[in-house]
């Protein structure tokens, strides 16, 4: 039982056990690297048994010390809380890189953050109203491509609210605080999902053109049957492409309330985006940062404070489903 908790009350929640568990099969140099030569035959390498040997335990160390960033957040005060997850996350997707790279990192240029924002903050500032940049080097748009095959981010702008719209498990603190969901949650029916006629009214479309609009946006393989969709492959594993979004504590799916920017973006990349801003915000705006927990003048931090709690669970969720999905 998880308990989330946020200044609107204690909101209690299942999720099906520890995470970190489902990693202890990387805790075996063997076994590990018989995974990573898996990952390099599939990729066609012909080194593929000394690459896998090579890596084996810059793998197994990164997961390691990433697990050690999470549960160490999970005991610090909210004011250090995100550079803590910031730099859990990152070691976790450094061992989702060795999979499909099996060189990583060979090049300093990968090793950068990947993202910028500005240092000083302006007199009344939100931090929903805040604006990152992705550069052209660094982590960021590094792993976006390898492991998402997310191009061309390099010069986009992301605001804070936007990103924070399509985090799937802010449902409830986004309709309490706003007044309005961020997210709609599709009907079961017999491994069949059906999608509520709100999703077209707030879109604007007419079943054929919804169809069409969801198939264009999901890399995935959608079975329409009338009304109802199925998804083959979210039947083997909880990893689902956006738009679709899985909420990790109702264990449903759903989808955007609104066309949102950026709603085909990777969740692992909008919980890398989000903590690296509120990491940077964090250590180098203490004085707002600090008057912000103390004083909580507005809506900016009981979002940020269920945020920071989501993705202490959401992070190792999806980095764990990304690597069992090469099992498969």
């Amino acid at each position: 039982m998880f308990h989330f908790s946020n200044n609107l009350g204690v909101i209690t929640l299942y999720i099906e056990d520890d995470i970190w568990k489902h990693f202890t099969i990387f805790q075996s140099a063997e076994t590990t690297q018989h995974y990573l030569k898996k990952c390099y035959v599939a990729l066609e390498m012909d080194d593929s048994e000394s690459k896998s040997y090579d890596n084996c335990y810059a793998f197994m160390f990164y997961l390691e010390q990433g697990e050690v960033f999470y549960k160490q957040a999970s005991l610090s005060p909210l004011s250090i809380r995100p550079i803590l997850l910031f730099y859990g996350l990152i070691h976790l997707i450094k061992a989702c890189l060795l999979t499909v790279d099996p060189y990583y990192p060979n090049s300093t240029t990968v090793l950068a953050h990947g993202v910028s924002t500005r240092k000083r903050k302006k007199r009344h500032y939100k931090f929903l109203h805040d604006e990152i940049k992705v550069q052209k080097n660094g982590l960021c748009t590094f792993f976006s491509e390898q492991l998402f095959h997310v191009k061309h981010l390099e010069g986009e702008k992301f605001i804070m609210g936007d990103l924070l719209s399509i985090i799937v498990e802010l449902d409830d603190a986004m309709q309490h605080i706003l007044g309005k969901p961020n997210m709609i949650s599709l009907e079961i029916c017999d491994k069949e999902w059906r999608i509520p006629k709100t999703i077209h009214e707030s879109y604007f479309m007419d079943g054929k053109r919804l169809k069409e609009f969801l198939m264009g946006k999901y890399a995935g393989k959608i079975v329409w049957r009338e009304d109802r969709l199925a998804l083959p492959a979210f039947e083997k594993q909880k990893i689902i492409s956006p738009p679709f979004r899985y909420h990790i504590f109702k264990q449903n799916l759903y989808l955007p309330a609104e066309l949102y920017p950026n709603m085909v973006l990777p969740d692992m990349i909008v919980h890398y985006l989000l903590l690296y801003n509120l990491s940077m915000i964090s250590r180098y705006e203490t004085e707002w940062w600090i008057d912000l927990i103390k004083t909580s003048p507005n809506s900016d931090f009981p979002l940020i404070k269920s945020f920071l709690e989501i993705t202490e669970k959401k992070g190792p969720f999806l980095v764990e489903e990304y690597l069992r999905r090469k099992l498969l």
